[in-house]
């Protein structure tokens, strides 16, 4: 397999390897590539875990069991607040552009 990288992941892939952090090149791609696996794993989970509240929420809404407090829309908002850019009220340029959490 041949990967063509660009001239900054070439020298971050060179600076562990200096670092001694790795003894290869191919070192450094599998570890970024078991990372990745990591990562897809652990957001397919997150996606199983609100799909299943959204789907227990639905059920009791369906039976009229929900509490009408303002428990669920502060819940559903709470992520959005945190992704807010303190004091501006805009979504930080870190997470503009992202599906809520």
């Amino acid at each position: 397999m041949n990967i063509n990288l660009t001239p900054e992941l070439e020298r971050l892939i060179q600076d562990k390897i200096s670092a001694g952090l790795y003894r290869s090149q191919s070192e450094v791609v599998r570890e970024a590539l078991r990372l990745l696996v990591e990562q897809d794993r652990l957001r397919h989970a997150r996606i199983a875990r609100i799909r299943a509240a959204h789907t227990e929420h639905l059920a009791h809404a369906d039976r009229k069991d929900v509490p009408d407090n303002g428990t669920a829309a502060r819940a559903a908002a709470r992520p959005l607040r945190k992704r807010r850019a303190p004091g501006s009220g805009k979504p930080s340029p870190k997470t503009a552009g992202r599906p809520p959490a």
